[in-house]
């Protein structure tokens, strides 16, 4: 039904080029988001949307308004693309009617999206599937969920008889650096239940996340002249070295974990001889897993600097966010009547746990419960990144769905 406009949306937004940085200090941390937020801005105020606001962080925010006196949702999505891969010079494709066997990317040949590598792309056949061109990543996450929630805004304001709350949209920068909501007004955004546009495969409902902690090592060897180093000098980036080689290769590392299991995973080490830092990622779905993975890197730091007293080694740990399944255990409301609406749109439903984190999980640990919804995107943060239009089509039709369900739902008690 909403596959011309979906398919336009996601072709004009994945060609602009929005990939943020973790190393800027400013909100947003790239100038090039602004670029789509402006975008966004003009088309809703072209369709009609009520209240568009673009505030001084990057955060997009505007209203559909309702006809019913239900709970106010929030319909979100990230604008920004992953630094992990590159995210400019993006030119997507679309393979109309995808036949099956290997879809090979034209600017590389060598980049093959392969359907029994990826099975899940040999339900596809007769989709119209969206590529990026080999040399960068599509922009799918989260840009399939920017153009989702842009078609089913349109739908509602073109047919103010469907039955709604005051619905709410509201389009963030930073999220693949974990910073999308810190600038956050919740005050502005005035909603009691969100929902985030940023998963997978159609039927994944995420009611977990990982948690997530950060580890900055900090190396301070002793520096000299080589020349006259003998007995003196005590080199940073050897001991740095040392501390890598002695955390888990063969297990706790994300290429040997899946499903629940957690890991410690390296991804920056820089510095010289004298002084050296390291940065990690440490992941689990439990507290308990988190703190593991931090004793043991603590332990491998403490171990290294007892060996060489001459040299200090310091570890900062810092709290990044946490499971969303910690709250929602508490207020079943959003995942059940998501659960609802799946099925009512011809959905098999299934709950998962994502292995990573989305703006939904500090925003549900703050008070507003945020669960994930399905936008059909795959192999995301790399080369071989797609999206079927088809998908994303059944995801405006289940979320047009779950808006209805909250129009027959009594309005939120305020506090």
């Amino acid at each position: 039904m909403w596959n011309q406009q979906l398919e336009e949306r996601i072709l004009r937004y994945t060609a602009i080029a929005t990939p943020s940085d973790s190393a800027s200090p400013t909100a947003p941390s790239t100038e090039c988001q602004w670029d789509l937020l402006r975008v966004l801005e003009q088309e809703l105020r072209a369709m009609g949307a009520a209240e568009v606001e673009l505030g001084e962080f990057g955060h997009l925010m505007a209203t559909v308004p309702g006809n019913s006196a239900g709970p106010v949702v929030a319909w979100m999505a990230h604008v920004d693309t992953s630094q992990q891969f590159n995210g400019l010079n993006v030119k997507p494709i679309v393979h109309r009617a995808y036949a099956g066997g290997d879809i090979v990317l034209p600017d590389d040949p060598t980049q093959v999206i392969s359907p029994e590598e990826f099975p899940y792309l040999k339900g596809k056949v007769g989709h119209d599937i969206v590529t990026a061109s080999g040399t960068s990543l599509l922009g799918a996450d989260d840009k399939a969920g920017a153009a989702i929630v842009m078609t089913l805004a349109e739908h509602l304001l073109k047919h103010p008889e469907i039955p709604r709350p005051r619905t709410r949209l509201c389009f963030t920068p930073d999220e693949e650096i974990g910073r999308g909501v810190k600038h956050l007004d919740f005050a502005r955004l005035g909603a009691d239940y969100a929902y985030t546009l940023d998963g997978g495969d159609v039927g994944e409902l995420c009611n977990e996340t990982f948690s997530a902690d950060k580890a900055v090592i900090t190396v301070t060897g002793v520096s000299i002249h080589p020349g006259w180093a003998k007995d003196k000098l005590v080199n940073a980036l050897h001991l740095a070295c040392q501390i890598v080689e002695m955390l888990p290769k063969v297990t706790r590392t994300p290429e040997t974990t899946e499903g629940k299991q957690g890991f410690i995973h390296v991804t920056t080490l820089e510095g010289g001889s004298s002084e050296a830092k390291i940065q990690i990622i440490i992941r689990d779905f439990e507290l308990e897993g988190l703190r593991s993975h931090r004793e043991l890197i603590s332990s491998v730091c403490t171990a290294v600097g007892l060996a060489e007293p001459r040299a200090q080694v310091k570890v900062e740990f810092v709290e990044q966010y946490r499971n969303m399944r910690y709250w929602l255990d508490k207020d079943q409301r959003p995942v059940e009547l998501a659960l609802e609406a799946y099925r009512k749109a011809g959905i098999t439903p299934h709950l998962t746990g994502i292995r990573g984190g989305t703006d939904g999980s500090w925003l549900t640990e703050k008070g507003l419960l945020t669960p994930n919804l399905f936008a059909g995107m795959q192999n995301v943060h790399g080369p071989l990144e797609w999206v079927s239009i088809q998908d994303m089509n059944q995801s405006v039709g289940m979320c047009l769905e779950l808006v209805q369900l909250y129009a027959r739902q009594p309005a939120a008690a305020k506090s």
